[in-house]
């Protein structure tokens, strides 16, 4: 392993963590953990009309949140703070002053201009090959109102940083011949390119903007999405491990991640595969770490408190784990669990209670249930299957208008856990009530 690999992410502070900028980080973080590297955090903060305390808030919470460490700061020791190039003036300074003592730049309208050796370069792209790019026109490097322009501050800090390997979108390709010409002019070694491919939004085609569903990570966050499903799918958005698998967990993944497995082809968001993934690691939390971490979104909705009987509350979202995809909708797939006045699907009800034959079949359950000794799930299968058999019918006939009266919805936990976890009790009330 090459312990000497650097790479980096330098995002500018916009105000919302895109879902592209997210899966370069990752990428990022991946190859340095692969290679035993460093993986650095640079924000990009010198256009002062946009940068704020608040969007950089939300990148670093982003990035936590995904669990994408940095390892390197200006600060030694400890946490590290990213490195901020509102903080690294003093360093454009003297990269200026390089670049004007070997006349590599001049001034026109206040502003700095660079100029080009007008040569073509061979830029050698770990994923996309050989690509040549000519640099025609001079271009500026420091604007009228002394500001820098982000292709110097960006060549600037990675050879300051000791940079190997820049990985990033494929909309950067563009600015690769600035690049090349500016570590040539400066006299350090160009780093190995990696043009990740473009994340494509759900419906048509384009690339994903910040406007289209599912494209913020702070989203995912505030909808209880796990970090952990995230970041597997966001791995797996142009690369893959080429076994047709999809969900490993993120030891494997820095085990088989190198960028030659990186595709070429822009990649095609799915928020339908992410909530099924998502679900998969819901179903596979620990039964007590998947209550702790359904209770607040319990808790918001307003359906338990800290009153509510732990035991109780524990026997509900262990029987839900099974079934629900994302935290979000938890609420309403469980709400009758905790209210009594809960929504009906009205679309169900005109199914189910199309003839008076389902409410013959809820007065049979309702009339039986008395001499029930007791309302285990064996001993309400069992009723159920023994009417089913005296009445002529099917054990469904009784099942699907018993949970609707009792849950509104047509679908949910398994029938007889339902029943038994809302107590007899509560079932006879609620039957009574429905017919």
């Amino acid at each position: 392993m090459n312990s000497k690999v650097r790479v980096r992410f330098a995002p500018s502070p916009t105000g919302f963590f895109h879902i592209g900028g997210a899966r370069t980080a990752l990428f990022n973080w991946l190859y340095a953990r692969h290679r035993g590297g460093t993986f650095v955090l640079r924000i990009e903060d010198t256009d002062k009309k946009r940068d704020s305390e608040e969007s950089v808030r939300v990148l670093i919470d982003g990035l936590k949140w995904l669990g994408l460490h940095w390892d390197e700061g200006p600060e030694l020791g400890g946490p590290c703070a990213p490195y901020f190039q509102s903080e690294r003036q003093h360093i454009y300074d003297s990269y200026l002053k390089r670049l004007r003592n070997q006349d590599q730049v001049y001034e026109r309208d206040g502003a700095v201009w660079f100029k080009v050796s007008g040569k073509p370069a061979v830029i050698h792209d770990e994923i996309r090959g050989d690509v040549t790019r000519l640099e025609e026109k001079d271009f500026v490097i420091v604007r009228s109102d002394g500001s820098p322009v982000f292709h110097f501050v960006n060549v600037v800090d990675d050879i300051d940083m000791g940079i190997t390997h820049v990985i990033r979108g494929e909309d950067h390709l563009s600015n690769s011949s600035k690049h090349v010409e500016l570590f040539e002019a400066l006299g350090a070694p160009t780093p190995v390119f990696a043009h990740i491919p473009l994340i494509l939004k759900t419906v048509g085609g384009g690339k994903m903007s910040k406007r289209d569903q599912g494209a913020l990570v702070e989203d995912y966050k505030a909808r209880r999405f796990l970090p952990e499903a995230v970041r597997n799918y966001l791995c797996l958005l142009g690369w893959s491990p080429k076994d047709d698998r999809e969900i490993l967990p993120i030891e494997e993944i820095i085990t088989l991640f190198d960028l030659k497995q990186i595709s070429k082809n822009n990649a095609r968001f799915d928020e339908k595969k992410l909530a099924h993934m998502n679900g998969h690691y819901l179903r596979n939390l620990s039964p007590e770490t998947f209550v702790d971490f359904c209770k607040p979104a319990l808790q918001s909705a307003g359906l338990v408190s800290e009153k509510t009987d732990p035991a109780y509350l524990a026997q509900v979202l262990n029987a839900c784990q099974e079934k629900v995809r994302d935290v979000e909708s938890l609420p309403n797939f469980c709400v009758h669990f905790f209210a009594d006045n809960f929504p009906f699907d009205e679309a169900a009800r005109g199914k189910i209670f199309k003839q008076e034959g389902p409410l013959v079949r809820i007065r049979e359950f309702l009339e039986a249930l008395p001499s029930l000794s007791d309302f285990t799930e064996g001993s309400l299968e069992a009723l159920v299957v023994a009417l089913s058999e005296v009445h002529g019918c099917k054990t469904g006939d009784y099942i699907h208008p018993i949970r609707f009266a009792v849950s509104g919805q047509s679908v949910g936990v398994g029938f007889y856990r339902l029943l038994h976890i809302l107590g007899k009790d509560r079932v006879i009330k609620r039957l009574k009530e429905f017919t």
